[in-house]
């Protein structure tokens, strides 16, 4: 009686097209940096100083979805990390990887950290400087951490999302960094995302771009995504919960 019925619904499960679920299951893992394991979010998991939070776009993602993930992604990784100690996580049985990594490689607490206490001239040199290097060594570095990617995960759909613009250009903010400076951030971010989304196209990822779901949240927009400066210091510059929630995850979604 019981085969009749195992029988019976395979069946069924054939003629509405739905054999093979298990096989279509998600098995998802997310590596990269501190933009995807949720710094700034809260609610972290027990991960040490990755600081996994539940609040992550991957976390969120996957418990909307029902998605297996694997999470990866630590704060402070740079490309060797993620080709070092998060790679090893992927295998031919995962079929979708997010990805952020770039901006440690690139500097970018020292960019933050002089543009914030030095002159406007200080700031733009060491913008300058961080942009030249990710136009010269970051592509290969990307090159190497997508390459590892498609070999250990043939079958994978990988989406690579970049990083937002920091300020709103003529915001709210009265004190702190003049405008002169928070457009040569700005203008490091897209340097940083041109070029990873470069090197994604190259690869056959796709490119996710979160700066259009952050315009009008930047800092000084009066209703920030991102942490100004704060405490605890590793936290600033840094989604918010609702920076994740309402602008990597649809991002995310979007190009998954």
């Amino acid at each position: 009686m019981l085969r009749t019925l195992v029988v019976s619904v395979a069946a069924s499960l054939a003629t509405l097209g739905l054999t093979g679920v298990a096989e279509a299951a998600t098995h998802y893992v997310a590596l990269g940096d501190s933009y995807s394991s949720g710094v700034g979010a809260g609610r972290y998991l027990n991960s040490g100083s990755c600081e996994r939070s539940r609040n992550a776009y991957p976390y969120q993602y996957a418990s909307s979805s029902g998605a297996s993930l694997s999470f990866q992604a630590c704060s402070g990784a740079k490309t060797s990390d993620v080709i070092n100690n998060q790679a090893g996580a992927l295998s031919s049985s995962t079929n979708l990887v997010s990805i952020t990594v770039g901006g440690n490689d690139a500097g970018f607490s020292s960019v933050m950290e002089t543009c914030v206490l030095g002159s406007d001239s200080d700031c733009k040199s060491v913008v300058d400087k961080a942009k030249s290097y990710v136009r010269t060594t970051l592509p290969g570095l990307l090159g190497k951490v997508y390459s590892t990617i498609r070999s250990r995960a043939p079958k994978a759909h990988v989406v690579v999302l970049g990083y937002p613009h920091f300020y709103k250009i003529g915001g709210s903010c009265v004190l702190g960094l003049s405008d002169t400076a928070r457009g040569y951030i700005n203008g490091g971010a897209d340097a940083l995302d041109a070029v990873i989304a470069k090197a994604a196209a190259n690869a056959g990822f796709t490119f996710a771009d979160v700066r259009p779901a952050f315009t009008g949240h930047e800092i000084c927009s009066g209703d920030a995504w991102l942490h100004s400066v704060t405490w605890p210091i590793d936290e600033s510059y840094h989604p918010t919960a609702s920076g994740q929630k309402g602008g990597y995850l649809p991002t995310f979604e979007s190009g998954s």
